[in-house]
């Protein structure tokens, strides 16, 4: 079934302000999970440790918990493959690696495209790394491989003034 394979987490986030972070979830669980029960998808859903958030107003939430719950919907069902563009972009430092966290717990039970203008996220998250410029592919391998082949790396000269 093609909804329980494919999650997306475009750019910006599709989110209804005076739905609840639970209600959302619910929303796009029980779509992209039509064979889960209820109560599977409740049992989904409920995170103990977050409970309070839960029941909050996506309009309450900060640009950091909007963008988790974004990435949370492209999660629910299980899904295979995830797409997500650019997921931390516009978020605090604080937030972007809390994402990483979240992404790299989930990564090994799935596919994992995303795009992003920092290097170093794609240097965390990737096992492959595809650099394209105006649209063509400039180089793709491991991030070792082009860190190796492309780095420049940095240098740096220390002059003792003799008095």
């Amino acid at each position: 079934v093609v909804e329980t394979e494919l999650g997306v987490c475009p750019q910006y986030d599709v989110l209804l302000s005076m739905l609840t972070v639970r209600e959302h979830l619910l929303l796009y669980g029980s779509v992209k999970a039509p064979g889960w029960t209820k109560e599977q998808l409740n049992e989904r859903v409920t995170d103990r440790k977050k409970t309070a958030v839960l029941y909050k107003p996506v309009g309450a939430l900060s640009g950091g918990m909007k963008r988790s719950l974004s990435i949370a919907i492209s999660f629910i069902g299980n899904s295979k493959t995830v797409v997500l563009d650019e997921p931390t972009s516009g978020v605090d430092p604080c937030s972007r690696r809390s994402i990483w966290d979240v992404l790299l717990k989930y990564k090994a039970g799935c596919t994992l495209i995303f795009t992003t203008h920092h290097l170093d996220e794609a240097e965390v998250l990737s096992d492959r790394i595809a650099i394209l410029q105006r649209g063509q592919l400039r180089c793709c391998g491991s991030p070792s491989y082009l860190r190796e082949t492309y780095g420049q790396g940095h240098s740096l000269t220390l002059i003792k003034k003799v008095s």
